[in-house]
């Protein structure tokens, strides 16, 4: 399930210098931006329209036509509720009870999305984010949506408990309003947007870019909206049996990042956690 923008990343390399420019500019807006003419794109992008034609075609589309098409299709895809997803897959004809059977289908489906989406994230963007959030300089605030919400919220209990300076983003507006209006340079939002995307999100996370911070988004092959604020981008798969979007590859991603920060943190966050374990029996509440 490889999105297009994902191609476009992967074969800027391949590109000519002006054709890196044509897919530049389409990632900086996708997929709105791949919704406008050949001609537009290419004056964005300072090069002829024969130069559009060119980068999609080294994609594998016959033409820009054909390439538009795709993103429509693609787009449609994002949109897409477990309802209508129920019955695009034709769930209820293939349902079944049978302990076996649910085994047999979940297994190789989840274990080869965590697979594929791990081996798919870049290098560089996985030790950024590590580099990000190990900063202590730096104050980190998480975000999520309606089922991602209780990930971020995982993710932010483990980094809460190795370093100081983590919290959820407040989910009323008073609250929120008030934390947001003090981010600044030093602050990195985490935020996690699946498809159905939650338009608050791309929002706060535009904010915090204009104000000089970072943005860490978890995200699934289609890319949130997020995406074009974002610095570093970990797009994870969704594949399921179910029409329910699997959420078991973000946790795996979640659990990397938690695991490189504790080694980048070392004895600072071992030091940490036994103080938060001293306080803890102390006030005898575990």
């Amino acid at each position: 399930m490889s999105g297009i923008a994902d191609q476009l990343r992967d074969r800027l390399g391949d590109a000519s210098p002006a054709e890196r420019k044509v897919g530049r500019v389409l990632l900086s807006g996708y997929p709105l931006l791949a919704l406008e003419t050949a001609t537009t794109v290419a004056h964005r992008a300072e090069v002829s329209t024969p130069t559009v034609i060119r980068l999609v075609t080294r994609l594998g589309y016959r033409g820009y036509p054909d390439f538009q098409q795709a993103v429509r299709a693609e787009m449609a895809d994002a949109g897409a509720s477990p309802a209508a997803l129920y019955d695009a897959q034709e769930f209820a004809s293939t349902a079944t009870t049978d302990p076996a059977e649910l085994t047999r289908r979940t297994a190789p489906t989840v274990a080869a999305a965590v697979h594929d989406t791990m081996t798919a994230l870049p290098e560089a963007e996985l030790s950024g984010a590590v580099a990000l959030l190990a900063d202590p300089k730096r104050r980190i605030h998480l975000v999520g949506g309606r089922f991602s919400g209780l990930i971020a919220h995982y993710l932010c209990l483990h980094l809460t408990q190795m370093r100081a300076g983590v919290q959820m983003l407040p989910s009323t507006a008073v609250e929120r309003s008030a934390v947001v209006s003090d981010m600044g340079r030093r602050d990195v939002l985490v935020a996690f947007d699946y498809r159905r995307y939650e338009p608050s999100t791309a929002g706060v996370a535009r904010w915090v870019r204009e104000r000089g911070g970072a943005v860490i988004l978890f995200t699934d092959p289609w890319l949130s909206p997020t995406a074009s604020q974002a610095s570093i981008v970990l797009p994870c798969r969704v594949d399921a049996p179910s029409p329910y979007d699997s959420m078991v590859p973000t946790m795996a991603v979640a659990e990397l990042l938690v695991t490189g920060v504790l080694a980048a943190l070392g004895d600072g966050a071992l030091a940490r956690m036994r103080e938060i374990d001293d306080a803890a029996t102390a006030l005898d509440m575990y």
